[in-house]
């Protein structure tokens, strides 16, 4: 039998990881996903929007244009991704965005293994997209539903990020694995943590800032707190869209807010290292109900409180590790209320803090996820029943 990502001839099977929404770096993708099983023995290529074609971490980047727009992307995008992968001629493709499903379904009519690995709920996400006029979006989001399910009974395998995603593929006959988007114990470990005692009176947000992100309550929620705490809320990302930077300099609260920008992981490592609480606070639309969003255990596994959406499944975790507070996201008060306990408890912090750790050590690691991402393609690769 060959070992894992050897082929008869005694060469590394080839995959390829295909995107057009996603950056070449994306955690999810490029950092968990790609790096493993190239360092399970793959020759993996990530076909993606990119200025340039680069190796990186054992990754070799096959980069396409960007197109400017998303009609350009749906169409001009997707075609670009697909030309690319059937010059690449990989022995397995594994897309990771919806507007793919044409390309995958094409290259699995050239008889390549293609697995759908589906990050979100995507119908549920179109529900309450901005851009969509109200009128189409239900229309939209079930008609996305429908050709999602219908599609994803050609490929080989999906690789859902949540048990709940996983529920809308279950009446399907294909193989299926949950691989949830669980933080790489390493990247925090090597963070310097700062004495309970040393770390500034803050508090920080990780990832995209939006309204449905409740962002300008984070902002109200600072207004809210006794000035001689000297709080500051530390945002960590980028706006969506651009302007909401400018609009929301005019909340009350706003002054106590710094925003860092885009950071690479090692700049995300060290500001979680020097704050009290890390905030996952989120609009209860029905796409962030059933999500597991990565930056709740990314501050647990940086060893400080969580100040989470009072949602069932968050509930789940946070109460289940008692590693933080449960807030009403739409209450700037309540927000408020959180935060200041954590500042002025600074023992019970701690604790919290490290029971986090704790369960992301035990339980909520990638490391778990991994083994079953390299199972699933042995499964695939070494079968040929699998394709």
């Amino acid at each position: 039998m060959n070992e894992p990502g050897v082929n008869d001839r005694g060469c590394r099977k080839k995959v390829a990881h295909l995107t057009t929404v996603h950056s070449p770096f994306d955690v999810r993708i490029f950092h968990k996903e790609c790096k493993s099983i190239a360092r399970a023995g793959y020759d993996v290529t990530l076909i993606a929007c990119h200025d340039k074609d680069e190796t990186r971490d054992g990754v070799r980047i096959r980069a396409v244009p960007k197109p400017s727009g998303r009609l350009a992307r749906v169409i001009r995008g997707v075609w670009n991704v697909y030309r690319e992968a059937v010059r690449l001629d990989a022995d397995l493709y594994h897309f990771h965005d919806p507007e793919l499903l044409p390309a995958g379904l094409l290259l699995r009519l050239r008889g390549k293994k293609v697995v759908y690995d589906v990050h979100e709920d995507v119908s549920a996400d179109i529900a309450v997209k901005q851009y969509i006029p109200k009128v189409l979006r239900r229309v939209s989001a079930r008609t996305v539903s429908l050709l999602e399910t219908l599609s994803a009974g050609s490929f080989s395998a999906v690789v859902p990020a949540t048990p709940t995603i996983a529920e809308r593929f279950a009446s399907r006959d294909l193989p299926q694995v949950v691989l949830k988007n669980y933080p790489i114990l390493e990247e925090f470990e090597t963070a310097d943590s700062a004495a309970w005692p040393c770390k500034s009176m803050a508090v920080a947000y990780v990832g995209v800032m939006a309204r449905n992100r409740c962002i300008e309550e984070l902002a109200q929620a600072m207004a809210f707190l006794p000035t001689k705490l000297g709080a500051t809320l530390k945002l960590v990302g980028n706006f969506s869209p651009p302007s909401l930077n400018e609009e929301l300099k005019t909340v009350k609260g706003w002054e106590h807010t710094e925003t860092l920008g885009v950071l690479d992981r090692a700049g995300v490592a060290k500001v979680l290292a020097e704050v009290r609480a890390g905030l996952v606070v989120l609009k209860p639309t029905p796409a962030f109900l059933a999500s597991i969003p990565i930056k709740m255990f990314e501050y647990m596994c940086a060893g400080i409180p969580v100040i989470a959406s009072d949602f069932p499944g968050f509930s789940e975790i946070v109460e289940g590790a008692k590693c933080g507070l449960l807030v009403n996201p739409e209450d700037p008060r309540a927000i408020a209320q959180a935060i200041e306990f954590v500042l002025t408890h600074p023992e019970e912090a701690k604790e919290m803090g490290r029971r986090g750790h704790e369960a992301v050590v035990t339980k909520y690691n990638w490391a778990n996820e991994e083994r079953k991402l390299i199972q699933l393609y042995g499964t695939l690769l070494d079968s040929p029943c699998a394709a």
